[in-house]
């Protein structure tokens, strides 16, 4: 028994530091650091450390998520010239440091004021030098494949550019801001879209929004400023240095976004709390991996990165827990220099793919799904609140285009609910409906939000959160279904439903894949699996569960279709074209749990899984697949242990966890995603009330877990050889429903 717990002893401090011995070539092998809504690219380089500052929400004209800059500390003599360096993250505490031969540097973000502290402490008195680097000091055409930053992509309407920041030392310290200009891409959007009549009723976050902030050194006062060139990227910057040697040095970064005047702003910013020590911030990540982990000890090397990599993926995650805007999939707020990814992108650091304030559902679903099970409850508010928050707007598109209610959320939706502009598209025809996007892989993509509603379902069931006020939300997602597709009937002809009494949904979408589909596979399952959870819902009134209870009748049911006389789920019951490589006819199987463990039709979808040729043909494990949680969600655990490791292999970067481009971009957060998932759903499932431990769980994996189910309930313990041991369940009446299907 004291074997067993010095094992685990053992195993959690080993997989809880990532530790450096020698500095970075560049950016590309930095380390994340962050708490709160602020994220850090730390690394050491040619003597210098270096760090790039990131904040949720800071979104320029173009809607491109920006930077605010990059610090730069230089020391009178270089403490990294010997032989000791030594960088190292400490994920219990959340904070860095790096140790040279004489000096100490820690490095950590106040979880709950948006402050980054860097303490210096030195054994001989040194002068420190801290440098505010900016690229933005002038504005800047963005041409070409730039604009895949912003919301104007490849269909720029003229000359976009990125306007300079306003940069100046200011009571010795440096003070820096970004201040969007009254007309930005949401008036554009809105003009091309048709929605200038209702432009006063639409909620517009880039208005006047002012993003920045101010460093600040004790006993340091300004020292000039220099050009340089980082990279290819040209950048000025604006000194502060030590008044007199010192053996330690404090530095602080406050931030605030706003959209008050500068005046104002300026007022907000000085009224941050600088002087906070470190403890409430040490406390919050103590308790959020006490919250939940995974550590896995094999001799299976694969299955330990796994665990390890999760862990990584799990902090930066939290570094945006208390987010404004919810975490980015195509970077997060970890994003460098775009030609260390690629070489043909010799951009700024403010690259990234597939936009910044521009959101693709299909892919945030994928950050967002794990946090259940993990137990981050609070880290999915800012996702919610982000559709909460377009309710109004989306309505209003819907109104406007068809004369309707509901709410039509599209694929690559902007951060104020319209369509992306380049993806609406610019050279459509003259009568082609306004609510549409002109655009062959988009087009009828309505189901996405549907996750995210069952997300929040999810947290009600899972937490006991109130959810009263995403009930709109919910309720409004779905009378779009009801109200489209009855309007669209009724222009082909006299009847609203089928001969079955079933709403008919044509033209729809099976993910991006499957097009011009006749009764999609992933809406029908989205659809009724939303629909009879909200009819569980308490406070629904009698007349809304009757009305929401008729609209589950007229859904129809799946499809199927034969492989080697077998059968499958169909992707829809029947479909034009194929134009990606997702697979929707598994989705009943993930994320709606129509199909799994212990429920009837479980062959037919392991057939699916096995047999049908396009979803052989788009097996992967990168990026955003999740042919990994099909596995193990069929039980299938040589199939999910291989694609989850694959996934959560190191990343071949000095961050293991630091993966992509896949299909998106570096540091690719769905995939970080569908690999928590993954590893999540390999250990624990949940059906109702009933808890399946290990169902696709190799025996020769020990692990030491906690993960969170249904009905506010933790499960931890241990499996070691093939046997579960410490099984600690809240609450303990809770036991009854546990199924370990190890010792089946």
């Amino acid at each position: 028994m004291f074997f067993l717990f010095l094992w685990f002893i053992q195993t959690t401090q080993a997989q809880e530091n990532v530790i450096w011995n020698s500095q970075s070539k560049n950016s590309a092998e930095s380390m994340p650091v962050g708490g709160g809504d602020i994220g850090l690219n730390l690394w050491v380089e040619k003597g210098a450390v270096y760090l790039y500052l990131s904040r949720s929400g800071t979104f320029d004209e173009n809607n491109t998520l920006l930077k605010l800059g990059r610090i730069k500390l230089k020391f009178s003599s270089n403490p990294f010239d010997g032989k000791t360096f030594k960088q190292e993250l400490v994920l219990k505490d959340g904070y860095a440091q790096i140790n040279g031969s004489n000096i100490k540097i820690r490095v950590w973000v106040d979880v709950f004021n948006p402050v980054v502290h860097l303490e210096i402490k030195s054994n001989q008195k040194i002068i420190t030098e801290a440098s505010y680097e900016s690229w933005r000091y002038e504005d800047r055409i963005t041409k070409g494949k730039e604009n895949n930053q912003n919301s104007y992509k490849w269909a720029p309407q003229g000359i976009v550019k990125t306007a300079k920041d306003e940069i100046a030392f200011k009571n010795n310290g440096v003070q820096f801001y970004h201040h969007n200009k009254a007309e930005t891409v949401f008036d554009v959007a809105v003009k091309q879209q048709g929605l200038e009549d209702r432009k006063a009723e639409l909620f517009n976050p880039l208005k006047k929004l002012v993003f920045g902030g101010s460093m600040q050194g004790k006993n340091m006062i300004p020292a000039g400023n220099e050009d340089g060139t980082y990279l290819n990227t040209p950048f000025k910057s604006w000194k502060l240095k030590s008044k007199s040697p010192s053996q330690s040095q404090e530095i602080t970064i406050a931030l605030n976004s706003s959209k008050a005047d500068i005046q104002n702003w300026e007022q907000e910013l000085k009224a941050v709390k600088t002087n906070s020590n470190q403890k409430s911030s040490l406390k919050w990540w103590n308790d959020y991996w006490q919250t939940s982990f995974i550590y896995i000890n094999s001799n299976d090397e694969a299955a330990n990165q796994s665990s390890k990599n999760y862990q990584l993926f799990r902090y930066m995650l939290g570094c945006n827990a208390f987010g404004k805007y919810p975490t980015k999939f195509n970077g997060g707020l970890f994003t460098y220099d775009p030609q260390l990814i690629d070489s043909t992108l010799k951009y700024t650091p403010d690259f990234r793919n597939w936009g910044g304030g521009t959101h693709t559902a299909q892919n945030q679903r994928l950050v967002y799904w794990p946090m259940l099970k993990s137990g981050d409850f609070e880290m999915m508010k800012p996702q919610f609140d982000f559709y909460l928050d377009l309710l109004k707007n989306v309505e209003i598109r819907t109104e406007a285009a068809w004369g309707h209610d509901g709410a039509s959320f599209t694929e690559q939706l902007e951060n104020f609910g319209l369509p992306n502009p380049a993806e609406y598209g610019w050279k459509r025809p003259s009568d082609f409906n306004k609510g549409m996007e002109y655009n062959a892989w988009l087009e009828y993509e309505w189901d996405t939000v549907l996750e995210f509603c069952m997300m929040i379902l999810e947290t009600e069931r899972y937490a006991g959160k109130n959810i009263e006020k995403y009930i709109p939300l919910i309720e409004s997602s779905l009378t779009f279904f009801k109200e489209h597709y009855t309007y669209l009937a009724k222009q082909r002809g006299a009847k609203a439903l089928d001969a079955n009494g079933h709403l008919v949904f044509y033209p729809g979408s099976a993910a991006e894949t499957y097009k011009m589909a006749y009764n999609s596979t992933s809406t029908i399952a989205a659809l009724k699996t939303v629909l009879e959870r909200l009819i569980q819902h308490p406070t629904l009134t009698q007349n809304k569960k009757a009305e929401w209870m008729e609209m589950l009748k007229t859904i129809p049911p799946i499809s199927f279709r034969d492989f080697d006389g077998k059968p499958t789920i169909a992707p829809a019951k029947l479909w034009e074209r194929i134009n990606n490589t997702e697979s929707p006819q598994l989705y009943p199987i993930y994320p709606w749990g129509i199909y799994g463990i212990g429920k009837p039709g479980l062959d037919t979808a392991i057939n699916t899984f096995k047999c049908d040729t396009d979803v052989l043909k788009f097996r992967s494990h990168i990026g955003w697949k999740q042919d990994n949680i099909f596995a193990a969600r069929l039980g299938l655990t040589d199939e999910a242990a291989k694609f989850t490791t694959e996934k959560l292999k190191d990343s071949g970067r000095r961050f293991s966890a630091f993966w992509g481009p896949g299909f998106d971009w570096t540091p690719d957060h769905n995939w970080g995603g569908s690999g928590m998932i993954g590893l999540q759903e390999m250990l624990m499932q949940v059906d109702g009330k009933k808890i399946y431990l290990f169902p696709a769980w190799p025996k020769e994996w020990n692990v030491h877990f906690k993960l969170h189910a249904p009905y506010q309930t933790t499960i931890e313990g241990k499996l070691k050889d093939g046997k579960l041991t410490d099984l600690k369940v809240f609450p303990e009446a809770r036991k009854a429903d546990l199924i370990n299907k190890m010792i089946e």
